[in-house]
């Protein structure tokens, strides 16, 4: 099974948050943004929150061959479960199947509104935007509306956190991609999947909390590793770079 962070969106164009050039590295005042408390409590951080999902370069991303060497580990029957931290849906766009994939942060997909629970295509609400509403409020309830993710002080879904606990615990080979491995207890599958007798192998820019108990740990480009893992994989990644 794989377990993937920003890092392995980083090559199509999608910074992730806490690298030397992450979102949060060099605009702390964004972190604002991802945590509920401010966000339900200041209109403004909503605001700022709403013309930055309205430009995320996310829209515009392509799978790049890290993701689609995950989608052949599928193709050939070796991926048994994906789990991502990742909020872009960029795994289900390169053809990973959805019922493989366990989004444990939500999607940016989706809107949701916080006093009913009414979800949506973010698009219909980005269009609301583009027309001039700083800040869209539900047209049912009039309740707060925010993107389908899982912000900081937001509980998360526990039955999503369940399934990606047995399927660590079920892994015979636990790959951890472009995920720093700090945020928990999603952090805590790769201690389980250890502990159950998987391997672990560790692919991310920079170290992790849990390199010394890997198999094997690689500090290289995503793009470039992962497709060697699969034979006739690398061919297809280089010409798509």
């Amino acid at each position: 099974m794989a377990l993937t962070g920003a890092g392995i969106s980083t090559d199509s164009g999608i910074p992730d948050f806490r690298g030397p050039q992450g979102l949060w590295t060099k605009n702390p005042v964004a972190e604002k943004m991802s945590n509920i408390h401010y966000y339900l409590a200041d209109a403004e951080v909503r605001k700022a929150s709403w013309q930055n999902r309205l430009s995320s370069p996310a829209w515009s991303a392509r799978p790049n061959p890290g993701h689609l060497a995950l989608v052949e580990l599928e193709r050939r029957g070796k991926l048994h479960a994906l789990i991502t931290q990742n909020i872009d849906e960029l795994h289900q766009v390169a053809g990973n199947s959805p019922e493989r994939v366990i989004e444990v942060h939500g999607t940016m997909r989706k809107f949701m509104c916080w006093g009913c629970g009414m979800r949506g295509p973010m698009q219909l609400v980005l269009e609301r935007v583009r027309a001039g509403e700083e800040d869209p409020h539900c047209r049912d309830c009039g309740g707060i509306l925010k993107s389908d993710t899982i912000s900081f002080g937001q509980q998360l879904v526990p039955e999503v956190i369940d399934q990606a606990m047995r399927a660590a615990a079920e892994a015979d080979l636990f790959l951890s991609v472009g995920t720093s491995l700090q945020v928990y207890p999603v952090a805590g599958t790769v201690e389980l999947a250890r502990n159950a007798g998987a391997r672990i192998v560790i692919v991310n820019a920079q170290p992790t909390p849990f390199d010394t108990i890997a198999d094997a740990v690689f500090n290289e480009s995503i793009s470039t590793v992962l497709p060697q893992f699969i034979p006739g994989q690398e061919s297809a990644a280089r010409s798509l770079h």
